[in-house]
């Protein structure tokens, strides 16, 4: 039976010893992982929460976040993850449409809290985590250290099933946030039950097998979660590095520093960093462009990202400075894991936008037909085998996503692609922010990656602008290179060398950042608008 519960509390008593989690200098031992995620979990249960009951973390990156998933997970709660960044409005609104009975938060979230809490009445349980700001804890909260730092008896896991859930919310780039539903067996299986193709560790077969690979006196591959833990990027590479009995270090700061990341690799001897595209590779590289040979990076074997787009061009200089790591870049989403990957190796860094299908992912067209290779029509990626349930109390989003083809259930998240004829999957982007000029669809994502490979331009984006002769035209909003001042007219021609001279932009919009959230995503409807003040005025 596939449980993440009874997997974790497994290799937790196959090696307490191995470390599982590293965060501030702080090492916490399987065991800590374990009698602390138990503690949480016995007072869950003594709160009056029955199994099922939503646990949500609204918590920054810190060993905290993967303790209560795991506690969830000890008495069939499902975690619910939250987006530090949202406002009282967007807090209230996740909460109550999870249905959140619990919620662990750090301490800088107590002023948001108040102003919301009595909207709340649901939630029978506030946890808080103290952190640097300084907060107290205020009477309507339990310190989380007080209650991780019991001893209690072990939790009853005879009710675990592989039907236990996980929710992860995902906000896209339209409407409010949608819970993903997913039962833990079809999540553990689209992670690879505890294999690592790159390692050459294959899937287990049953949870037995997985727990019997962890030794005591082991060392389990050490992966570096650059990227918030409350995406699915940061959550799912923990799981895979966890479901080997590895050990997760995170970041005690709470902006992204690239040199003090590689000085953590350096000290720590990371096997594995996880990033979200060219928001963090980008600065790591300049980080390592800036000080050639300043870290000993020789323990990392593997970067990999997954969710958005990421240059070839910043592959190549990350892989001169490590030259024995592969890079492995996901294509996939909240609802559908797996879509697609490539795998970058010094002297061969695989092409931006380009991926080999995954095993259960094929492109149709709208029909439901399927794309022929090399055929140059375009279609929407799908994906079949182990896919989530659907959206929480969302029947007409889920209705809309979850698609039959030929018979089968198929998650169909709105991503537009062509298959080359060698099969491998270019693509083109979300038809849902497509821009439509003179009849023509255009992508933004691909003119974003010709944008962002010119040498004034660090990060950009595409928006489509209401035009009364082609309907909309396309307006590049660009963050220019420290000390370059780039021009529409060497941006057009720059993309008009690489791509169809109607996806070249007719506007430009310099701006001081782009503004991407910690999952790399852009905010088209906010640049858009921007857009269209800046060039009103």
């Amino acid at each position: 039976m596939w449980n993440y519960g009874l997997l974790l509390k497994g290799i937790a008593q196959a090696d307490p010893e191995r470390p599982a989690q590293i965060f501030g200098g702080i090492t916490y031992s399987w065991g800590d992982f374990y009698q602390r995620s138990n503690a949480l979990s016995s007072d869950l249960v003594s709160s009056g929460l029955s199994p099922g009951a939503k646990v949500a973390q609204y918590l920054f990156n810190g060993p905290e976040y993967l303790e209560t998933m795991f506690a969830a997970f000890l008495s069939s709660y499902v975690p619910v993850n939250t987006n530090y960044r949202y406002g009282p409005d967007e807090i209230v609104y996740l909460f109550t449409n999870a249905d959140a009975e619990a919620v662990v938060f750090h301490a800088a979230f107590v002023e948001l809290i108040e102003k919301v809490r009595d909207r709340l009445p649901l939630v029978k349980r506030w946890y808080m985590v103290a952190d640097e700001s300084g907060n107290e804890l205020p009477a309507w909260a339990v310190s989380y250290d007080e209650v991780v730092n019991r001893r209690v008896a072990d939790v009853d896991t005879s009710n675990a099933s592989p039907d236990d859930m996980l929710f992860l919310y995902t906000g896209g780039t339209t409407g409010m946030p949608k819970g993903v539903m997913w039962r833990q067996e079809d999540l553990l299986t689209v992670l690879g039950r505890g294999g690592n193709a790159i390692a050459q560790i294959p899937a287990a077969e049953s949870l037995d097998q997985l727990t019997a690979r962890v030794t005591p006196g082991g060392v389990g591959q050490r992966t570096l979660v650059a990227c918030p833990l409350m995406h699915g990027t940061g959550q799912f590479s923990s799981f895979i590095t966890l479901a080997m009995g590895g050990c997760i270090v995170t970041m005690p700061n709470r902006s992204f520093d690239p040199a003090l990341l590689w000085s953590t690799v350096e000290e720590l001897g990371v096997n594995s960093v996880v990033i979200v595209g060219q928001a963090f590779a980008g600065p790591l590289l300049e980080a390592l462009d800036n000080n050639p040979g300043k870290w000993n990076l020789s323990s990392v074997v593997q970067m990999g990202s997954s969710g958005v787009m990421w240059s070839q061009e910043n592959k190549e200089g990350l892989l001169n400075h490590i030259p024995q790591m592969l890079i492995s870049d996901s294509f996939g989403s909240s609802e559908a894991v797996g879509m697609g990957a490539s795998v970058s190796a010094k002297g061969a860094p695989a092409k931006t936008a380009q991926f080999m299908l995954g095993p259960n992912c094929v492109v149709f067209t709208e029909e439901g037909q399927r794309v022929t290779p090399g055929s140059g029509e375009r279609g929407l990626v799908a994906v079949g085998g182990a896919i989530p349930l659907g959206y929480y109390k969302d029947e007409e989003k889920t209705r809309s996503t979850f698609r039959i083809f030929e018979g089968r259930r198929w998650t169909v998240p709105g991503d537009w692609a062509e298959v080359n004829s060698d099969g491998t999957l270019h693509l083109l982007g979300r038809g849902s922010v497509c821009i439509n000029t003179g009849g023509e669809k255009v992508f933004p994502e691909e003119v974003e990656e010709v944008l962002k490979t010119h040498v004034s331009v660090r990060d950009a984006v595409a928006v489509g602008l209401a035009d009364t002769r082609f309907g909309e035209t396309i307006c590049a909003v660009v963050e220019a290179e420290p000390g370059h001042e780039p021009s529409l007219t060497e941006l057009s021609e720059h993309v008009r060398e690489r791509l169809a001279a109607y996806k070249a932009p007719r506007h430009l919009v310099v701006i001081p950042t782009i503004g991407r959230a910690p999952n790399g995503k852009v905010d088209y409807k906010r640049l858009k608008e921007h857009a269209e003040k800046v060039l009103a005025s």
